[in-house]
């Protein structure tokens, strides 16, 4: 029963890295013989964790498809980054009162880690998933710590980084700098307040990102009925 149960963390721990990692992207069917087969484990254990998945909202079932990775419509993603901008400036503020030394000197390294792979989205994106996971951790307070953890498996299922939008970076950057020179200062205020403001420019990237996927969705379907007609 133990082995079992091993198991199913394994499969559940593997298949949620995945999907947050954007490996499998949302909306990618799930199946449960090319998983197995990915993760070289058997089908039980894999059964288990998208049951998991699905609870934890990460995993939805589609009719006609199936298990597929769940995927953010507009509301819920100026939601998301509403709870998270209230809760990102309250750990922002708590870790300008509670941050030890050696947590801001980390905060300020990783700052200044992001200029040397400024070109590089995706090495950017997991630099940023860093630097806020040492935010948080500075505030000291286990349960918001634990809300915005929850708060980021939730953030995956929008797939890609807003990093990618042009001009997003050197704000961001901008953004962690002002951050972590407030808390260095214990000025809890300023640093709530460029937290907040942090997230409300990520959210603007993020929903300027998904107009032009759609864009691009309804260029390449036009494309495609048009080849159509013209085959008719």
């Amino acid at each position: 029963m133990a082995r079992d149960s091993s198991r199913s963390e394994i499969a559940y721990r593997k298949l949620k890295n995945a999907i947050q990692s954007g490996t499998l992207a949302p909306g990618t069917r799930i199946r449960e013989m090319e998983i197995a087969e990915r993760f070289a484990i058997s089908r039980t254990p894999v059964r288990d964790a998208i049951r998991r998945l699905e609870a934890d909202g990460m995993i939805s079932f589609v009719p006609r498809q199936g298990a597929v990775v769940s995927r953010l419509d507009h509301q819920e993603t100026m939601e998301l980054y509403d709870l998270r901008e209230v809760l990102e400036g309250t750990a922002a503020g708590f870790a300008a009162r509670h941050a030890s030394a050696a947590e801001i000197a980390e905060l300020e390294e990783l700052v200044a880690s992001e200029e040397p792979i400024h070109d590089d989205p995706e090495q950017l994106a997991e630099l940023n998933r860093i630097f806020h996971s040492v935010l948080y951790r500075a505030a000291h307070n286990r349960y918001l710590e634990r809300a915005l953890l929850n708060l980021r498996d939730s953030m995956a299922l929008l797939g890609g980084t807003s990093l990618r939008v042009a001009g997003r970076y050197e704000t961001a950057h901008e953004e962690h700098d002002t951050i972590v020179r407030a808390i260095a200062r214990r000025d809890a205020e300023t640093a709530e307040t460029a937290a907040r403001a942090h997230i409300r420019n990520a959210q603007r990237a993020r929903l300027k990102l998904m107009r032009e996927q759609m864009l691009r969705q309804g260029s390449e379907l036009a494309v495609d009925e048009d080849t159509s007609f013209s085959h008719g």
